[in-house]
């Protein structure tokens, strides 16, 4: 598995669109790919901030009917790494996101992160580029 890499996270949604538009117009990646499947009933949508080949993308997976899920409690957060936290979290409550934690340290350190909850619930967590690839730490 050396040369593995993440391909994708898979999200089930409610509401297709709402989070289509949630995810381009709120959190700013870009729809790469949306398909059908009429026999067994779901679509899919492909969203990143760049090509899949690129890097890793989230696919939205919406079951024909089913309106909303039990997220569960294993489920933790998507990170997202941004180049300035506080500007982006101006931006993503401008748009009608929901910042739930609002951005500053982490408790016990010195990494800036800030969460967002998606239409369905889901939490993505925001923090600083410059300190991303440092995990938490102070």
């Amino acid at each position: 598995m050396s040369n593995g890499r993440i391909l994708h996270t898979m999200l089930r949604v409610g509401d297709l669109d709402k989070s289509i538009s949630f995810y381009t117009d709120v959190i700013g990646m870009k729809l790469l790919r949306k398909n059908e499947n009429t026999e067994y009933k779901y679509t899919l949508a492909f969203l990143g901030f760049g090509d899949e080949s690129e890097g890793a993308v989230i696919e939205l997976t919406y079951n024909w009917g089913v309106t909303e899920y039990d997220l569960g409690s294993a489920y933790g957060h998507i990170a997202i790494g941004v180049d300035d936290i506080y500007t982006t979290c101006d931006v993503i409550k401008a748009a009608g996101g929901n910042v739930t934690r609002e951005p500053g340290p982490v408790k016990g350190g010195t990494t800036q992160i800030a969460f967002v909850k998606d239409p369905d619930g889901y939490m993505i967590e925001l923090i600083q580029n410059k300190q991303a690839s440092a995990g938490l730490e102070g």
